[in-house]
């Protein structure tokens, strides 16, 4: 395929840039290039958030593709040390990235030509639709190798897609790399191959059509309610996550005290708890 004229640039601090192009007639391709790996910082969702507004509010209404410049990642995620310790990052910059892709009023596909991983993963998750290399990246959920639980809306979407539990169980507590093919049979992606095999399928589902009614949006803000929802109340799910911390915290000291009470009372020759 020839280059293709951009319709605008923006730039991602400090180094990175997002390019629109239209590889077809109303279809607008997002390529994000942020090195080394695409990592999910305050401005790199900043840039994301705004490609997505201009687009919507700039052009006629058809499909939004979004995919990496960097061959090896589509994003590797957080940068986790500095998410946790940057105030408002969550609310103020992850979070309306998502929501903005997830209530998207247009057709959304995630074309990943490499790695997808943590927080990478969550992103092409929020879109519509997803397309996986089949020559090269994994997709997984690593959290848990790292020690970081998944908050609410981390999960509730893969919950709310996932056509099956065991796909779900094996992302979450089994930290798997799925391969192409492993991603296409747990439904983790819709399908496999580059931007033409991508312009097929969207010309296949006349995907460019979908939005003309104007309720596209709306549709998918019910559809996804649970996940909407968890975006919209970031504070009302945390504070849900530091009632359950005290909870396990009590439970284990009740626990702790039960045990040493037995330990003792074997040691004083009985067993009864």
């Amino acid at each position: 395929m020839p280059p293709i004229p951009p319709l605008f640039t923006l730039p991602i601090e400090p180094k990175g840039a997002i390019i629109c192009t239209q590889p077809s007639s109303r279809v607008y391709l997002l390529t994000f290039d942020s090195p080394p790996d695409n990592r999910l910082t305050p401005a790199f969702c900043a840039s994301f958030i705004l490609a997505l507004d201009i687009v919507d509010r700039r052009f006629e209404k058809g499909v939004v593709i979004t995919t990496s410049g960097i061959p090896k990642f589509y994003s590797n995620g957080l940068d986790y040390e500095s998410a946790i310790k940057t105030k408002g990052f969550f609310e103020e910059s992850l979070y309306p990235l998502w929501r903005r892709l997830l209530t998207y009023p247009m057709p959304t596909l995630a074309l990943l030509p490499g790695h997808a991983f943590a927080a990478g993963l969550m992103t092409a998750m929020m879109h519509d639709y997803r397309f996986q290399n089949p020559h090269r990246g994994f997709l997984c959920l690593n959290e848990l190798e790292f020690g970081a639980p998944l908050k609410a809306p981390m999960s509730s979407i893969f919950r709310q897609k996932l056509p099956s539990p065991h796909t779900y169980r094996t992302l979450v507590l089994e930290a798997k790399r799925f391969n192409a093919l492993e991603a296409l049979e747990g439904g983790l992606v819709d399908g496999l191959g580059g931007m033409n095999e991508v312009l097929k399928f969207v010309d296949e589902l006349g995907l460019v059509d979908k939005a003309k009614s104007g309720v596209y949006g709306r549709m998918k803000r019910e559809m996804w309610r649970e996940t909407v929802g968890y975006l919209d109340d970031f504070g009302r799910s945390e504070r849900r996550v530091e009632r359950e911390m005290e909870e396990h915290k009590r439970r284990e000291e009740s626990g702790e005290k039960k045990i040493v009470e037995w330990e003792q009372s074997s040691r004083n020759g009985g067993a009864k708890l």
